[in-house]
């Protein structure tokens, strides 16, 4: 238990720094105010209807870095600072959430396998470490009957949250190469301003990559928990 604890450990503390990092340069180009005037509500409005959506809402929702496109009610979901900003952050985080609407309804393959496995991680994922540390203490690590077929349930459970944390990762990059794509082509942001939102919108993406790899790390070491001390 020692080494998943220090694993655990070492990858929070990545995710914390990444976190932090983040943080200060949403509010470093919250600062780079927008030549055209334009809030985050605005742009994002814009966006959509350039790509020819006129079912989808843009409304504002409490809390910092809340930001998200919910494709059951087909909402793009900005916080508050977002949604009423006129500031490079702003457009950033607006426009790639847009870029989520405009996957939902170009019917992006990557999103639909997420969207797919949602249900299924939300049930799973908060039990599959209890169920393989129970399978071990009750012998999986021997390859012992019962104890084994309950931490292997476990793993195939972790092994689905792991599937879902890398399939996020092309759905967020794609989000924001069409968010800065869109950007750039129309003319929305000076120079310096699209600087600011693709540096934001970058490191928004290392806290998919952090997450991943993190659940990999920690579905590997459990399976060599499970698998490493099995006598065949």
């Amino acid at each position: 238990m020692m080494g998943y604890y220090v694993l655990i450990g070492a990858i929070a503390l990545v995710s914390a720094l990444v976190s932090g990092q983040l943080k200060r340069k949403f509010a470093q180009y919250s600062r780079v105010q927008l030549r055209n005037g334009m809030s985050g509500k605005e742009i994002a409005e814009k966006m959509l209807m350039d790509h020819g959506i006129s079912d989808v809402e843009v409304i504002s929702v409490r809390g910092q870095l809340t930001d998200h496109y919910n494709p059951k009610n087909k909402t793009v979901n900005l916080s508050e600072a977002v949604y009423n900003q006129r500031n490079a952050a702003a457009a950033a985080v607006a426009a790639h959430e847009c870029g989520h609407a405009i996957q939902h309804a170009q019917a992006y393959s990557a999103l639909q396998m997420r969207s797919a496995l949602v249900p299924v991680v939300s049930v799973t994922s908060g039990m599959s470490t209890w169920l393989v540390i129970g399978g071990l203490v009750l012998g999986a690590g021997a390859g012992v009957g019962l104890g084994y077929w309950v931490a292997v349930a476990g793993l195939v459970f972790m092994g689905a949250a792991t599937l879902f944390s890398f399939i996020t990762l092309p759905v967020e990059y794609d989000a924001s190469n069409r968010a800065l794509a869109w950007l750039k082509n129309k003319n929305m942001v000076t120079p310096e301003e699209y600087k600011g939102s693709q540096d934001a919108l970058k490191w928004a993406a290392r806290t998919y990559l952090v997450a991943a790899i993190g659940a990999l790390a920690s579905l590997l070491y459990w399976g060599l928990q499970v698998f490493g001390g099995r006598r065949d």
